[in-house]
């Protein structure tokens, strides 16, 4: 396991890695604005590693894995900034930018094993280390702790925490059946990311407004933000998911292909093969790669070399276009919001979301 980070490191590797650092913001209003930032997500990462805890021996263990193996924290950073709106970071925005991030991590659990990832956040998957049992059970012990703590927070944020959670679910029910008959691939696709994704991004922005005693007006804007650049961080997750620089994606390339799970460039490449060839004929080398993987008999060559031509086909170009749009429409939505560095660093997140590798 890797050990982790001292806490101010791992802050300000965060901040530096979304565009956020105080290098931003030229007044001094705009630079105290970022260290607030700062000491917030040093907050949140400080209590973080406590509100896990279990006095079970092993649950303590299996709860503290992926949590310990890092993490951007982007959810609680749109927490804080969106806070910044308000009162900024009290009490009640750190104890929900803590939940927002709990609930995350819960849901990483479950994901790994629908998809059966072996790698996540460069360390082996849980339930590569303890089974899947332990793995979902490892899930529901965090969405429980997380919701212990929004109760603390009162009936508004319970209801939240609850829709939020169906969202979840729902989104992982609608992927695992896929779309039914007649049901456009691309659009169930990008609905599965609005509810997976989009969902708790929403939420995390939403609350910072919440708790911050923010103008309610503002709930909408940075509620529609987050879900619309959760969509686009998942698009550009399926780029990175192809990546051969596995040391710092933390996932082997076409962990998600490998899983059987239809990204948009292979949705894409599924509508291009119908009067394309060559698209044709890399789909059949995937679809054939892919499932010899399923049953234990890929050539591991094969496959990486199939990513590869994945990665680098004309559907990537347009994946990424397509998270573009969704980044920019993000960004279109904070009209109604005062123009400052709250404005300026949640147009900065969007930007950085595209961009990065990841």
């Amino acid at each position: 396991m890797k050990p982790s980070l001292p806490l101010a490191r791992r802050s300000n590797t965060l901040s530096s890695s979304l565009g956020l650092g105080e290098k931003l913001f030229a007044s001094s209003d705009e630079k105290k604005f970022a260290i607030a930032i700062e000491k917030g997500l040093d907050q949140v990462e400080a209590g973080l590693l406590g509100e896990v805890q279990f006095a079970d021996e092993i649950a303590d263990v299996t709860t503290r894995y992926l949590l310990e193996a890092g993490g951007k924290r982007v959810r609680p950073v749109l927490t804080l900034l969106a806070a910044q709106l308000g009162t900024g970071n009290n009490d009640n925005v750190i104890k929900a930018a803590q939940a927002v991030e709990i609930t995350h991590l819960a849901s990483l659990y479950h994901d790994d094993v629908m998809d059966e990832a072996q790698m996540r956040r460069g360390v082996p998957s849980a339930q590569s280390v303890w089974g899947n049992s332990v793995a979902i059970l490892t899930g529901d012990l965090l969405f429980a702790r997380a919701s212990k703590l929004v109760a603390g927070l009162g009936e508004r944020a319970l209801i939240l925490q609850a829709n939020t959670f169906e969202r979840l679910c729902l989104g992982q029910l609608h992927e695992t059946l896929g779309p039914r008959p007649g049901e456009d691939p691309v659009e169930h696709y990008l609905q599965v990311l609005a509810d997976k994704t989009g969902s708790l991004i929403a939420t995390a922005a939403e609350i910072g407004v919440l708790f911050s005693e923010a103008s309610e007006d503002y709930i909408v804007p940075v509620r529609t933000f987050g879900e619309k650049i959760g969509v686009a961080f998942q698009l550009v997750d399926d780029i990175i998911d192809m990546s051969a620089e596995t040391d710092v994606t933390g996932k082997s390339a076409g962990t998600d292909l490998r899983a059987g799970v239809s990204t948009l460039p292979l949705l894409y490449l599924r509508e291009q093969a119908r009067t394309d060839q060559d698209a044709a004929d890399l789909l059949t080398r995937i679809e054939r790669d892919v499932n010899a993987a399923f049953y234990g008999e890929a050539d591991e060559a094969d496959l990486a070399a199939a990513v590869a031509e994945l990665r680098e086909h004309p559907v990537t170009a347009r994946t990424l276009d397509e998270a573009r749009r969704w980044a920019a429409d993000a960004v279109a939505a904070l009209a109604p919001l005062p123009e400052g560095p709250v404005k300026k660093a949640l147009t900065r997140f969007a930007e950085s979301i595209v961009e990065r590798s990841n």
